[in-house]
């Protein structure tokens, strides 16, 4: 029967060198992980679920990176992936990153030489170049909601700005004519392509851009309680309110109510992504519908796709940018 030494002997490393690059503990280079894995092969050394995964090149997990989990749309997508990974054998494992690049980068640093089969990535933040060189080194890939232009990674994502300018029309069909923003993270480019579609909707409909309606996000949902009064102690006749999210309109409407503000008479809200709890707020809010859970199926469904290209054939597949499509679900926050 083959041992560790049998491996090391035959790999011409040493026995903790087999060690470590079986743990994922400590730095091996990948030259010297290449030539473990074929003297693994060849010996048909296995003692247990790392060496056999060594072995087939494959662990049978993959990794979800999120920015927050306890971000509203994220439990949606998460399940899509889980259900589909578990349906094909494989196990999900779950990171926050707190939207934050360094600690995105340093899961992926430690994931890597763990045996990971791919990743789902939810909280890319543009620039961050450890992203494209992951998927560049050859590993499976799949972005959600994190679309760039001419990203050379599988993508899933919806028009974002056709959908928020379908949103701010809604309103103006209603009757609004000074329609308001809670804009997000502008690094982001969803939350660009959903103001450029507020900004066009006003436009092409003939009502006045005015940057005192702007609601930039300072420091989460939470401070569009405090933007939303500011807003109306200066601008009494806003009638309309686009939210580039759920959470912030959750925010905004509880700051009307406690502003006395009557919801949709005085000022019609609209939401985006049409989470669990937009149907059970009150009013219960207008907002368009992302396909959150099928995000999550497609994603892992592609991923999967990319893992077994690659074993089959060694290398990846030509990416694909998948835009799906997203409704319009009105409520009782608007006219």
């Amino acid at each position: 029967m083959a041992t560790i030494k049998t491996v090391a002997k035959l790999a011409g490393v040493s026995a903790s060198t087999v060690s470590r690059t079986i743990s994922g503990k400590g730095y091996v280079n990948d030259t010297t992980k290449e030539k473990i894995q074929e003297a693994i092969r060849q010996t048909g050394y296995s003692p247990n679920v790392l060496a056999k995964s060594l072995k087939m090149g494959s662990s049978n997990t993959i990794a979800l990176l999120v920015p927050d989990i306890q971000n509203l749309i994220f439990p949606a997508i998460t399940r899509g992936i889980e259900d589909t990974a578990r349906k094909n054998g494989f196990a999900v494992l779950l990171c926050n990153t707190d939207e934050d690049s360094d600690v995105e980068k340093g899961y992926i640093d430690k994931l890597k030489n763990r045996w990971i089969d791919g990743f789902v990535v939810c909280s890319y933040t543009p620039g961050s170049n450890h992203i494209r060189a992951l998927h560049s080194a050859g590993f499976p890939t799949v972005l959600v909601n994190r679309y760039e232009p001419g990203s050379p990674i599988d993508t899933i994502t919806i028009d974002n700005y056709q959908s928020a300018y379908n949103a701010v029309g809604y309103l103006i069909r209603g009757g609004s004519k000074h329609i308001a923003i809670a804009l997000g993270r502008e690094e982001l480019i969803l939350y660009r392509e959903r103001y450029r579609g507020y900004c066009d909707a006003l436009k092409d409909t003939g009502l006045p851009y005015d940057e005192a309606l702007v609601m930039r996000e300072t420091s989460g949902s939470d401070s569009f309680y405090g933007l939303t009064k500011e807003l109306f102690a200066k601008n009494k006749n806003v009638d309309g309110i686009f939210a580039t999210s759920d959470p912030k309109a959750f925010v905004v409407l509880h700051a009307l109510h406690d502003l006395g503000i009557k919801i949709p008479s005085d000022v019609a809200v609209i939401g985006f992504d049409n989470v669990d709890l937009s149907a059970k707020v009150e009013p219960p809010l207008s907002t368009v519908s992302q396909p959150l859970y099928e995000m999550g199926v497609i994603a892992a469904t592609k991923l999967i796709r990319q893992i077994k290209y690659k074993v089959k054939n060694g290398v990846l597949p030509a990416p694909v940018c998948e835009v799906l499509n997203t409704d319009l679900i009105v409520r009782r926050s608007t006219r």
